[in-house]
């Protein structure tokens, strides 16, 4: 299937959805497990982005210090926790929904996360997202995960594009690794749970807020439109 549209891939954590509240009451029910002190929602926003295992580790870490045998006791009480509590107080972004639609007028829209790929889909679900997207991809759909190049290509693969008219947005190293394995232009969200500073993501272009993203992607990706324009 081609779409003949760009394609635009989103990360979700921290990009499209703020789910840190979410996340971290899954990390403070095993800092409990493991008789720890709870850490707070914006410390796990810190600890977002690389998948649940290292979530776990950067909580262990604050709060004492933990050992692979600790992680593997662990992720499944992580996991367990967030998938039956996985949009509780989660919520998108503000303008987040407004511009996904003036989005998908022009372009096939993707979610391209580090997240288990059951756990992303539960959440795009849990939000009434499950038609907005032509393809979702999560960490474990295949061998490698973002900044690896390869999830980028086959989630655009399966949405129907081309990696030469397609674009990256997302709000931490491992996506803008991922974008410029790829070879493909990138936007960060500044809003987002950042793992390093704003210049060290090298990102084509940087937005405070997701309504910015339009005229960003104007900016950032102007040869992926075939009329030059961009989304309006």
């Amino acid at each position: 299937m081609n779409t003949n549209k760009p394609c635009i891939v989103f990360d979700l954590d921290g990009t499209l959805v703020d789910t840190a509240p979410d996340l971290a009451g899954a990390m403070n029910a095993v800092l409990r497990h493991f008789g720890r002190s709870e850490v707070s929602t914006d410390a796990v926003r810190r600890m977002v982005g690389h998948g649940a295992r290292r979530t776990m580790a950067e909580g262990l870490r604050l709060t004492g210090g933990g050992t692979d045998a600790m992680l593997d006791e662990g992720q499944p009480i992580f996991l367990d926790h967030y998938g039956r509590n996985i949009c509780v107080e989660s919520r998108p972004f503000d303008g987040v929904e407004s511009v996904l639609d003036r989005l998908a007028a022009d372009a096939a829209l993707a979610v391209c996360t580090n997240k288990p790929v059951a756990l992303a889909e539960k959440l795009i679900a849990s939000l009434g997202w499950g038609d907005r997207f032509a393809a979702i991809l999560g960490g474990d759909s295949l061998p490698v995960r973002k900044p690896d190049a390869a999830p980028l290509y086959e989630v655009i693969a399966r949405s129907g594009g081309d990696p030469a008219r397609a674009a990256m947005i997302g709000d931490s190293s491992s996506d803008m690794g991922a974008a410029r394995a790829a070879n493909i232009p990138s936007v960060l969200v500044s809003y987002g749970y950042l793992d390093a500073p704003v210049a060290d993501l090298r990102a084509d272009a940087v937005i405070a807020h997701f309504a910015e993203l339009p005229a960003a992607l104007r900016r950032a990706a102007p040869s992926i439109w075939s009329t030059g324009a961009g989304p309006a």
